[in-house]
This record gives C-alpha cells, sequence and structure tokens, in this order.
C-alpha cells in the first residue's frame, strides 16, 4: 500500500489531445486514462501533494516531425487544439505545467529533459513521484527512467498509463525495464483510502 504525503508528487504525463483518439498522433484507447487519472488526482489533492503535468510543446518545424525526416507525424504544436490537454482532465488551477520538446531540434520524450522539473520536485521536498499518463513506451517510459536517475523513488501508475506499441509488446517491454531499473508498479487499489 501507499500513503500520499507532502514528499510524493503526480506527473501526470502528455495527457493531449493530440494523444488521444481523433487527434494527430493517437495512443490506442488514450483516453482511457482520463478516468483513473482523475482518481489519483483527488488522492493526491486531499493530501496536499504537489501536481505536475507535463505536455509536448513543439514548433512547427520540430526535428521529431516527418516533415524534417522523423518518426512522427506533426503534432502537439505550441499553441494549437492538439497541444491541449484532454478536456476531461481535471487538473487543479494549482498543476505545475511542465513544456518540453520546445527546442526545434532536439527531441525529449522525458519530462525531465530540458526542463526545471528535476529543480521543482527537490525544491519542493519531493522524494516520491507517480507517474502515469501517454504513452506508456516513450514519454512515461523516459520521465520514469529520468526520475530514478535523478534519486527519486518511482511508482509507474500501470492503470492510469497507455501505450503505442508500434511493435507488439512495447509497453510490456518498457514497464519490463522500469521495474528492472527501479520503478515500482501501482494500481489505485494499492493506495490506503482517505478516512
Amino acid at each position: 500500500m501507499f500513503n500520499i504525503d507532502k514528499r510524493s508528487a503526480l506527473i501526470v504525463v502528455d495527457v493531449q489531445k493530440d494523444f488521444c483518439p481523433g487527434g494527430a498522433l493517437p495512443v490506442p484507447e488514450g483516453d482511457k486514462v482520463v478516468p483513473m487519472l482523475n482518481e489519483y488526482i483527488k488522492h493526491f489533492t486531499r493530501a496536499g501533494a504537489a501536481i505536475y503535468a507535463t505536455r509536448d510543446w513543439h514548433p512547427s518545424n520540430h526535428v521529431s516531425f516527418r516533415s524534417r525526416g522523423g518518426p512522427w507525424p506533426s503534432h502537439c504544436v505550441q499553441r494549437t487544439e492538439g497541444a491541449e490537454f484532454h478536456p476531461d482532465l481535471k487538473l487543479p488551477d494549482e498543476t505545475r505545467i511542465v513544456s518540453k520538446g520546445s527546442d526545434s531540434d532536439r527531441e525529449a520524450y522525458s519530462g525531465f529533459d530540458g526542463t526545471d522539473l528535476n529543480r521543482l520536485l527537490k525544491e519542493g521536498g519531493v522524494k516520491r513521484i507517480f507517474v502515469g499518463g501517454l504513452a506508456t513506451d516513450y514519454c512515461v517510459k523516459n520521465t520514469v527512467l529520468d526520475g530514478l536517475r535523478a534519486g527519486f523513488d518511482v511508482v509507474l501508475l500501470e492503470d492510469a498509463s497507455r501505450g503505442i506499441d508500434a511493435r507488439p509488446r512495447d509497453s510490456e517491454e518498457a514497464v519490463e525495464e522500469m521495474v528492472k531499473k527501479g520503478a515500482r508498479r501501482a494500481r489505485i487499489s494499492d493506495f490506503v483510502s482517505d478516512p
């Protein structure tokens, strides 16, 4: 069982319109993470724990786009509808937004890559991060691994993450890698219920 306290933080990874059904780069059933993340958000809000939300925030000529020889269609371009968070995601007003991938010549899957997330967490006294969102096999995985490298106790929220699975088993293998490197797995039933 997990307790949430002031040394905990929830990191919601890239739950943006372009990564959900109907978007430019949809994760299969990507919108299914929203109700689960909303449950986690309630737990963290009640505990007074910090909530962060990462987002891809790409310039229109980003290196990851096919137009520049990258692997992905154009997605999550700054100030477009596709870059907005899913409309049903209930992020509190005090959520800290972390924008990544805003350098046109650098890929950045991790919420820690080229951002001030590490500094903000450490300044806030956070020791344990809980990570969920999109996609398990890319941005969630890289955020988890960078969190471990930065010295945090990291918990993957399995029921609040979905993968692309460009190749069969990509998501399974990503979870195996995260666990092997030291992350723990959790589901909503693993949390101590509020009194």
